[in-house]
């Protein structure tokens, strides 16, 4: 199993539950002082794993996948649909989230594009798992609110890369907010925590984030 930290609302007193997962090279706590720690959303009850190596796969995201890549890949995403199911029961019918920062969010992204469920999804950061030529999965995300962003130049996760990424998340008919912050270093903005509060009030109090109806 792997080392799990908790953050925000107790898990019996949250109004929604939320797998985040950290970059590569990073921690649990990173992701409290990057993310977490920063929003105005009170009710959220923070499931932080760490990955059973310093990244999640030592793989960059727009290599072309190896048969080493897609195993720890794959090894990845098992530790996170366990950790998926178990909080939906923990979450007993309340909104359920999974997110993640960098190599967090490639990897928030490829559990979705694999058949994974959540109530919604972020994705800070991120891009699809692999290179131009190989055979991504396409999932159906039928209506699930995603937020996802990345800066103009960001050194780990190229713009044309997090556009391929938002253009599968659109091609499965999720309801997105995209945000590209101009100047961004490798990190995340004021900006993009504002919006990331506006959704999980949104989603907590049963409104349909971005303007969506229910």
């Amino acid at each position: 199993m792997p080392q799990v930290q908790t953050y925000g609302t107790p898990v019996g007193e949250a109004q929604a539950l939320c797998v985040f997962l950290h970059g590569r090279g990073q921690s649990t706590a990173d992701m409290v002082d990057m993310v977490c720690g920063r929003l105005d959303a009170p009710g959220v009850h923070f499931i932080l794993p760490k990955s059973p190596r310093p990244a999640w796969y030592d793989a960059k995201a727009v290599d072309p996948l190896t048969g080493e890549a897609t195993a720890q890949l794959e090894e990845g995403l098992q530790i996170v649909r366990g950790l998926m199911d178990e909080a939906r029961e923990a979450a007993d019918g309340r909104p359920l989230l999974i997110g993640g920062f960098s190599q967090g969010a490639c990897m928030t992204t490829e559990y979705l594009m694999r058949g994974g469920k959540a109530d919604a999804a972020i994705a800070l950061t991120g891009c699809r798992v692999g290179a131009v030529q190989d055979d991504l999965p396409q999932a159906n995300l039928s209506g699930l609110p995603i937020y996802a962003t990345d800066s103009d130049d960001d050194p780990w996760i190229p713009l044309w890369a997090f556009q391929k990424s938002v253009h599968d998340f659109a091609k499965g008919g999720a309801r997105l907010r995209m945000d590209i912050v101009p100047g961004r270093e490798h990190g995340v903005a004021d900006c993009e925590i504002a919006a990331l509060s506006e959704m999980l009030r949104d989603v907590m109090s049963g409104t349909a984030p971005f303007g969506g109806t229910t």
